[in-house]
Order: C-alpha cells, then sequence, then structure tokens
C-alpha cells in the first residue's frame, strides 16, 4: 500500500478499565515470554530468577516505549509440548501481578481457562488466545471481566499445525475464519469493541502465506477490528536473510514492521521494543508526510 492510502485511524480497544488507540503509531506489545523453551528467548527468564527475572526484563521494556505487555507461559513454537495449568500458572501468574501493580498494561497469552481467570484476577487486562476463539469457557472468562481479547487464526496445535499449512487462497480463508470467531466473540458476550484480530503468522503457514498475509491488511482491516501482526524473529524472515539464529533477524523485523505501519496495523507483537518503536514512528511521520505534504515547507 502507498503512505498516501494508510488508513485515518484504527479502532480503540477496550480492556477492562483500559481504552488502547493507536494515534502516531501502532501500539507495541512487548513479549516477555516465561518458558524454558520459546523459539526466540526460551529460558533466559524462566526458571533462573523467577519471577524477578521476568518482571525486570517487563520494565525494560516499558522504559523502551512498549505500550502493552504480552506474558505467556507455554510456548507455542512449532512442535512444542502443551504444560499443565498449574505449570503454566506457576510460571506467569506472579509476574502478571508484579507488571499489572506498576501500571503496565498487561495480556496474558494462553488457551486455558483457568490461567486466564487467575491472570486476570493478578490484573491482567487482556486475554491473547492462540487457539481463536475455539473454547467457550476461555471466552466466557474474558467476557466475564470484560478483558480485551486477540483472536488469532490457528490450524491444529503446535504439534501438527506444520502439516495443516495448506490453503487455495489463505487470505480469504484466514479472513473468513476471523470473521466465524468475531461471531463466537459476541455471542460468547464479548463485544467487538474488545478484540483485536490477528492473522497468526506462523501459525500453520508456511513462508508465501505469511508474506501473503502481510501484504493483505487491507483485507482483514475490513472486518472493522485493528489487526494485530507478530512477525517478529520468526523462522520466515530466517528463511529470506539466510539467518539461523533468531537473535540475527532484527532488520527482517523491523521491516515487516515498518510494512504493517504503512498497511495500518493497530498493533506490533515484538521482541525488540526500543528498535521496532524508533522505527515505526519514522514510518508513520513519513506516511503522514506523503499524505498531506507541505510544499511550502521545502
Amino acid at each position: 500500500m502507498h503512505p498516501s492510502q494508510i488508513p485515518a485511524g484504527v479502532p480503540a480497544v477496550h480492556a477492562r478499565t483500559t481504552s488502547l488507540t493507536a494515534h502516531r503509531r501502532p501500539l507495541v506489545m512487548g513479549v516477555v515470554n516465561v518458558t524454558p523453551d520459546s523459539f526466540s528467548d526460551g529460558g533466559r527468564l524462566y526458571p533462573q530468577g523467577h519471577p524477578e527475572a521476568a518482571i525486570a526484563h517487563g520494565r525494560t521494556l516499558l522504559a523502551q516505549g512498549a505500550d502493552l505487555l504480552d506474558v505467556g507461559g507455554e510456548s507455542t513454537r512449532p512442535g512444542a509440548e502443551p504444560v499443565s495449568a498449574a505449570e503454566e500458572l506457576a510460571r506467569t501468574e506472579e509476574v502478571v501481578a508484579g507488571l499489572a501493580a506498576e501500571g503496565a498494561v498487561v495480556s496474558i497469552d494462553t488457551t486455558k481457562p483457568e490461567v486466564a481467570r487467575a491472570a486476570l484476577r493478578a490484573g491482567a487486562a487482556i486475554v491473547n488466545d492462540v487457539f481463536g476463539a475455539r473454547d467457550p469457557d476461555l471466552l466466557a472468562a474474558t467476557a466475564e471481566a470484560e478483558a480485551g481479547y486477540v483472536l488469532m487464526h490457528m490450524r491444529g496445535t503446535p504439534q501438527d499445525m506444520r502439516e495443516r499449512a495448506v490453503y487455495d487462497d489463505v487470505v480469504a480463508e484466514v479472513r473468513a475464519r476471523l470473521a466465524e470467531g468475531l461471531e463466537r466473540c459476541a455471542e460468547a458476550g464479548v463485544p467487538a469493541e474488545h478484540v483485536v484480530v490477528d492473522p497468526g503468522i506462523g501459525f500453520a503457514k508456511a513462508p508465501a502465506h505469511n508474506l501473503a498475509l502481510l501484504g493483505a491488511l487491507d483485507v482483514l482491516r475490513e472486518l472493522g477490528r485493528p489487526v494485530l501482526v507478530g512477525a517478529s524473529r520468526k523462522s520466515f524472515l530466517g528463511a529470506l536473510l539466510d539467518a539461523d539464529d533468531v537473535d540475527a533477524r532484527l532488520e527482517g523485523s523491523l521491516a515487516t514492521a515498518v510494512a504493517a505501519t504503512l498497511d495500518g496495523a493497530g498493533v506490533l507483537r515484538v521482541h525488540d521494543v526500543r528498535e521496532t518503536v524508533r522505527a515505526v514512528t519514522v514510518a508513520a511521520a513519513l506516511s503522514d508526510h506523503f499524505a498531506a505534504p507541505d510544499l511550502g515547507s521545502r
């Protein structure tokens, strides 16, 4: 999309007592993985120094400009094995409470209703559901708390999602499933105003599918909700950059963040907060200039 076509605004997201709005740039969601096995940073924040290490990392991301923090206690990388609710709670509950107590807007990245309820009691404001409204009880937990909700597209589970990456038209099919998810949310008492849609970059998607979805955010915006893009450090970027090391994918992550900004994304879920905030701040400023250039200032 040419910058002059960038939409004028992104709908606000209501999350408990908070209203989140992307003004000058997309909202930046910093990742706090409290796991030993996440694809990018597993083990850096857990188990050593728990929960202080994860809380300190969250503080750092806030200082770098994160608008909200996504706390997760179960890896959803391809092939990851599930953990029990008790283990996920042990990893995340104190971290959520500690960050919420400092005023952070916290999202709990979980598919388990009991984990969501505990995190919401601890102060989380958003439920980030990679299974995309499959579980009525998780939707009920979200509705009970009047929380925000991230509705993500995914087929299967982390164990088998690679085999499910087969589409005739990935953009149309993802859009259709997200539309169905919005209907399930509404039926469960989660209003559209509380929902963010996420195409699920890397989840049951081959590299070509990821690129197609990143190039079609305007189609997903037709659903009337902010679009979250979570492409940070993912393997399709490693393939493009010939970078097996996730720490060598910064440039690719920033390129996708800028492209998503120019295509009207409302939220960016990222690991590299400082760099992303700076890059998309410039991208947003350039988009404003291209949309309405001040010829007299040249």
